[in-house]
C-alpha cells in the first residue's frame, strides 16, 4: 500500500503549480512592500524542517537580493521575553501549521517593533497568519504523513516567488515558472539501487552541501533520522574538513548536494578526497570523479537546480524506510505538529 508519505512526494508539483498560480497576488504585494520599504536585512523565524527552509531563503537572499539575513531564536520572544529592535527588518516566519507558540510570538513581537513581518503558512488562518503583516498560503494542500515533504518544497518555493518580485529577478522568475515541469521529472528519479548496498549496515552518515545546498543536506539529515532512525548530520563541504572528516572511515557513507552552480566544483572536489580515503560517497554532480554519481534535474537557474535535489531524495529515503520495516508516516515519538513554547 502506498504511503501518505510517497503520496504526498508525488503531488509536489502539482502543489508547485498551485502556489505560483495562486498565491501570485499576496506574494507580488509583498515583494513591492519589500522594494519600497527596502530593508537592511531579513530575519528568518522557523524550526525543523520550516527552519531549513529559512536557511535555503538565507542564502537565495544573499545571493540575489544582497541583503544580510540572519535566523532569530524564537525562544528570545515567547521564553526570555525579549524584544528586539527589528525596526529595520523585514522577517520571515515560517510555519505548515501556523500555530506553534514560539514561532507566533517572535512574529509577533517583529511586527509590534515594526518589522515589515511576513508568515509563510499551509495554514492561512493561523495565529502566525493574524501576527503579521503579509500572510502567504503556501498552498501546499493536506499533508497527512509526520514527515514534511511537499510543505517543505512549497514554503521555499513561496520565499523564491517573493525574491522574485521583491528583487525584479527576470531569470529567476522564468526558472520558477518551470519547476513544475522539473519536479515532474524529479519525482521519477530512483536514487533506492545506487545507494542501498551502501548504506545496509551504516549506523550513521553525512549530507554535504555548500550554498543553497547546505540547506538540502539540512533537510535530508533530519528526514533520515525521521524516518529510518539512522544518524545523520549535515555540514558544509568545507567545514567537515576542519575535524568532522576524522569520523569517515572506509565505507562511512556521504552524499554529497551538488547543485549547478559556483561551488559545484568544490563539492564534488571534495566528495572525490573522501572517496579516496575509501568512504562511500555519492555526489549530485558530473565533476565527480571518483564519488558515486547520481541522477538530478538541471532547472537552468542555480537556485531552482538546489530545490529540486531534495524531490529524488524524499523518494529514496521514503523507500529506504520501508525497506527497513519502518512506516514513514509514523516515526516514533514524534507526531505532526510540534508546538514549542
Amino acid at each position: 500500500m502506498q504511503t501518505h508519505m510517497r503520496r504526498e512526494i508525488d503531488e509536489i508539483p502539482e502543489a508547485a503549480a498551485r502556489l505560483i498560480e495562486g498565491s501570485a497576488g499576496p506574494l507580488r504585494k509583498a515583494g513591492l512592500s519589500l522594494r519600497e520599504r527596502n530593508p537592511a536585512y531579513v530575519a528568518t523565524i522557523a524550526r525543523g524542517s520550516s527552519d531549513h527552509a529559512a536557511h535555503f531563503l538565507k542564502y537565495a537572499i544573499e545571493l540575489v537580493a544582497r541583503k544580510p539575513v540572519a535566523s532569530i531564536g524564537p525562544s528570545l520572544a515567547s521564553i526570555y521575553g525579549v524584544d528586539l529592535d527589528l525596526s529595520g527588518a523585514a522577517t520571515i516566519a515560517i510555519s505548515q501549521s501556523g500555530k506553534s507558540p514560539d514561532i507566533v510570538a517572535m512574529a509577533k513581537a517583529a511586527t509590534a517593533s515594526g518589522a515589515e513581518s511576513i508568515a509563510l503558512t499551509n495554514t492561512i488562518a493561523s495565529p502566525l497568519a493574524e501576527a503579521s503583516k503579509h500572510a502567504i498560503d503556501i498552498a501546499a494542500g493536506p499533508e497527512l504523513a509526520v514527515a514534511a515533504t511537499k510543505s517543505y518544497v512549497s514554503s521555499v518555493l513561496a520565499g523564491l516567488i517573493l525574491l522574485a518580485e521583491w528583487t525584479g529577478d527576470e531569470a529567476l522568475t522564468a526558472a520558477i515558472r518551470a519547476l513544475p515541469g522539473h519536479f515532474e521529472k524529479a519525482v521519477r528519479i530512483d536514487w533506492l539501487p545506487a545507494l542501498q548496498a551502501d548504506l545496509k549496515d551504516a549506523t550513521s552518515l553525512y549530507m554535504l552541501g555548500r550554498g543553497p545546498s547546505l540547506a538540502i543536506a539540512s533537510e535530508a539529515a533530519l528526514k533520515f533520522k525521521e524516518t529510518s532512525g539512522l544518524h545523520a548530520e549535515a555540514y558544509s563541504a568545507a567545514e567537515v574538513l576542519h575535524g568532522p572528516v576524522a569520523l569517515v572511515k572506509p565505507e562511512f557513507p556521504v552524499l554529497a548536494f551538488a547543485a549547478r552552480d559556483a561551488a559545484e566544483a568544490s563539492i564534488a572536489g571534495v566528495a572525490d578526497g573522501l572517496a579516496e580515503k575509501r568512504a562511500s560517497v555519492y555526489a549530485t554532480s558530473r565533476k565527480a570523479e571518483k564519488a558515486g554519481q547520481l541522477d538530478f534535474v538541471a532547472t537552468g537557474h542555480f537556485l531552482t537546480d538546489a530545490l529540486t535535489l531534495i524531490i529524488p531524495f524524499y523518494g529514496f529515503v521514503e523507500a529506504w524506510s520501508r525497506s527497513l520495516g519502518y512506516n514513514p508516516d509514523k516515526p516514533e515519538a514524534l507526531k505532526k505538529v510540534t508546538e514549542t513554547r
